[in-house]
């Protein structure tokens, strides 16, 4: 798996340069305005520090945890998704935290489920909103209808993760028993796997009873996608680019639907792609948007790996340890 999207981001790479001029690339990167980036990196992580907070109301079932160890925790697992294949952050931050906090990893992973929802319906809100309020160039008909059917394919996959974590709830014995039946025709160590893990964080399923609670939920999941698009029109404005701030929602929901792709760890070349198309929408001419592309997903890669090496060594754990972890954990049967 690991070669197919290294494949593909080779691939996807090649798109976005093959027709860029180096020198004028060097040049175009070189005209950007620094403040601008300082911003973006401070609304990046300002963004990390709110899921830090929504993650603390989808664990207050255990107990209220501390932002000093739910914020590290979150930027662990996201410098583990730059470095390592097959999104092993998520794990990652798992661990990270129940070992921290003595939780079980498994109702740790079940919260990270949750997260993901509530993210995946926000982007789906953040896609309506962008086709109601955003006009798109002429001749761009395609990519209109290229996000409408990335919408309805997410909902669909929304809407089936919602009715399967409620069978698994509710009726946890013959929604296993179902599981493995669909999954009879795949290999039997994957179904086992995936059987077992659905098990073990059965009963970390759990949603805030207080509407307080349910309001937080709902408030930080907009504050992290407002902090989290922002940093894509700071990066325009820091090259001189003035556009509405629902360009920087379009393309951040192109960016999203990108690292659904298989590829390279940090998403390397879909992600660069996707966000090269969006600019390429409103007629940005192609090396000014292919170093653009390079500004906005280098602001959450190297950062990022800093701040996370940087938590590593100040909880005292190697980065060697935490990657085996991670994958014992993914693997375990």
């Amino acid at each position: 798996m690991l070669w197919v999207g290294m494949a593909v981001s080779l691939l996807f790479l090649v798109l976005v340069l093959r027709k860029i001029d180096g020198r004028q690339l060097l040049d175009s990167l070189a005209g950007v305005h620094p403040g601008y980036l300082v911003a973006a990196i401070l609304s990046t992580f300002a963004s990390f520090w709110l899921r830090a907070v929504r993650w603390r109301y989808l664990l207050i079932h255990e107990r209220p945890l501390a932002l000093g160890s739910l914020y590290p925790a979150v930027i662990i697992g996201y410098m583990a998704n730059n470095l390592f294949p097959a999104r092993l952050g998520e794990f990652i931050r798992a661990w990270v935290l129940a070992e921290r906090e003595r939780l079980k990893v498994a109702s740790v992973f079940a919260s990270l489920v949750i997260d993901r929802l509530f993210d995946g319906f926000s982007v789906m809100v953040i896609l309506v909103l962008v086709l109601l309020t955003l006009r798109l160039p002429p001749g761009m008909e395609q990519t209109t209808a290229l996000l409408k059917g990335g919408g309805a394919t997410m909902v669909l996959v929304y809407a089936l993760a919602i009715v399967f974590l409620l069978l698994l709830k509710r009726r946890p014995v013959a929604t296993l028993s179902l599981m493995g039946r669909v999954l009879k025709p795949f290999p039997a160590i994957l179904s086992e796997k995936a059987i077992t893990l659905s098990g073990s964080f059965l009963h970390g399923l759990h949603l805030p009873k207080r509407p307080e609670h349910l309001l937080m939920l709902v408030v930080s999941s907009c504050c992290i996608w407002l902090t989290a698009t922002l940093p894509i029109h700071l990066v325009l404005l820091g090259f001189g680019i003035h556009l509405p701030l629902s360009a920087s929602f379009f393309i951040m929901v192109l960016l999203v639907f990108a690292v659904m792709v298989p590829a390279a760890p940090g998403y390397i070349g879909t992600y660069h792609l996707a966000c090269y198309t969006g600019l390429a929408a409103f007629g940005i001419q192609p090396t000014q948007a292919a170093a653009i592309a390079l500004v906005i997903h280098g602001i959450g890669f190297f950062p990022v790996i800093l701040a996370g090496l940087y938590h590593l060594w100040a909880g005292g754990i190697s980065l060697a340890r935490v990657r085996q972890q991670a994958e014992t954990e993914q693997l375990a049967p």
